[in-house]
């Protein structure tokens, strides 16, 4: 399961950009999963995170 820490995200739209059919920015600025799916762009999302918020 493809998790996002919400205190450790800062909201830099990376993960989005990176793999958009899985990650989404909510109103108030940060990430979120909308979809849980196994795709290679999650992997490069979260090797991509500049904070490490993102899990699976």
């Amino acid at each position: 399961m493809i998790k996002i820490d919400e205190n450790q995200c800062i909201g830099c739209g990376l993960c989005p950009s990176i793999c958009s059919e899985v990650f989404d920015m909510k109103d108030n600025g940060k990430a979120f999963v909308k979809a849980q799916k196994k795709l290679p762009c999650v992997k490069e999302a979260i090797d991509s995170c500049p904070v490490s918020a993102i899990s699976q």
